[in-house]
């Protein structure tokens, strides 16, 4: 199990087929400015995997979030590290590291590295976005994308901002991502607000759930479900998904340096 990569899409939403790039984009969803997190903000994960009715815990991952410049422009840098425990080393050992560094102002992503060892498979990838020109520049080449498009760890923290009082259970919400050289077009169906127990506590929650293709990992369809802090953080606290073997559950584990009280906690475990 790639477990970074996982958590990361477990954190957000699944992907849906390629889609035909044009210059039309969601005016409404380009426009939202960060009022969910704050630099210094620190949130830890673990990954939970569960075969036969038993859930172990394989993993975890840690976001942190500076603020630095880049080529002249203030930017959100977002680290993410994912590895697994020493005991699932043994089996398939994961060392991840992802970062993005957002536009303040915009909160387009400028710049996105994702050095990556899972189970001895390595990969490098630096991507460059010029928003001027509307391109992604890899390490393989020049590709067009959308002017509004995110990758797969700044889109995270953009769903976050996410004004979700302005919708009702069933809305779709779309927007673009930038992956593996491809771009992708991603929705997610809020479905309302409910209680969650996680392995942390009790909290009031946002509740959606992203379309997913049927994939190595993922099976198609609606069928994963993410909460997020019913406050103004919209902090992811759990998410659940079946898998191809067995199912995975992410819980959030720790938080440091949120902007706001988080108000949804209502009992700490």
């Amino acid at each position: 199990m790639r477990l970074f990569s996982l958590l990361c899409l477990l954190l957000l939403t699944g992907l849906s087929p390629r889609v035909q790039i044009t210059d039309g984009v969601d005016p409404e969803f380009c426009g939202i400015k960060n009022k969910a997190f704050q630099v210094g903000e620190k949130l830890t994960y673990k990954v939970y995997y569960t075969l036969a009715g038993v859930y172990v815990s394989a993993g975890e991952a840690v976001f942190n979030t500076t603020l630095e410049q880049q080529n002249g422009r203030i930017v959100y840098h977002i680290v993410g590290d994912g590895s697994t425990y020493s005991f699932y080393d043994n089996f398939f050992r994961v060392r991840d590291k992802y970062e993005t560094y957002i536009d303040t102002a915009t909160m387009q992503p400028l710049k996105f590295i994702r050095n990556i060892n899972e189970g001895g498979y390595k990969k490098y990838e630096n991507v460059t976005f010029n928003k001027a020109t509307n391109a992604a520049i890899t390490t393989d080449g020049v590709f067009k994308v959308p002017g509004c498009v995110q990758d797969v760890l700044s889109a995270i923290y953009y769903a976050r901002n996410i004004d979700f009082a302005k919708m009702k259970p069933n809305d779709k919400i779309p927007f673009s991502m930038f992956l593996d050289n491809q771009v992708y077009n991603l929705y997610i169906r809020y479905l309302g607000k409910e209680i969650v127990k996680t392995k942390y506590g009790k909290f009031r929650a946002i509740k959606f759930k992203p379309l997913l293709i049927k994939g190595t990992i993922f099976e198609g369809g609606e069928k994963m479900t993410v909460w997020v802090s019913d406050d103004q953080n919209h902090i992811p606290l759990r998410v659940e998904s079946p898998i191809s073997v067995g199912s995975v559950k992410v819980d959030m584990m720790e938080f440091r340096n949120r902007r706001y009280p988080l108000t949804s906690l209502m009992d700490v475990r």
